[in-house]
């Protein structure tokens, strides 16, 4: 009897995040199988739920939305930068960069240059896509045997 994927239980899956327009995000497909525990942080919640009542060998795809994903397009974080800020790095728009903000770093794309001011997008570069989540299921083991 196969039980099926509840919180607390161990998926053990292979999955690919793909956008509409066909671009693959990130697969495992032709790896290694990743092995998580519900509810223990590694897969985004509006994954997660996807997945609630799959079974072992179960195979499906699903269409998350912005909201359950990588959040929307926000317009307040695109932001002016200094142009001083960058000292002689040479920057183009669509280069990815890594700024320091309190505790740690944040990554912004540079989306255009003007007068002396960088306009930086500090959205995930996901936020505001449909992610077509394809999972197949490999393992799911309850949360007393593990």
């Amino acid at each position: 009897m196969t039980i099926p994927i509840d919180k607390g239980t161990t998926v053990t899956l292979h999955f690919a995040l793909i956008l509409e327009d066909g671009a693959v995000v990130d697969s495992n497909f032709e790896g290694k199988p990743a092995t998580f525990s519900i509810g223990d942080g590694n897969l985004l919640p509006g994954f997660e739920e996807t997945l609630m009542g799959l079974h072992k060998d179960d195979q499906r795809e699903f269409v998350v939305p912005p909201e359950k994903a990588f959040g929307q397009h926000n317009e307040q974080n695109l932001q002016s930068v200094a142009m001083d800020n960058f000292d002689d790095l040479e920057i183009e728009p669509g280069a990815m960069f890594s700024f320091q903000n309190g505790d740690g770093e944040l990554p912004g794309v540079i989306t255009e240059i003007l007068d002396g001011e960088v306009m930086v997008d500090f959205n995930h570069p996901l936020a505001g896509k449909n992610i077509i989540f394809q999972v197949k299921i490999m393992d799911v083991i309850p949360e007393n045997l593990h």
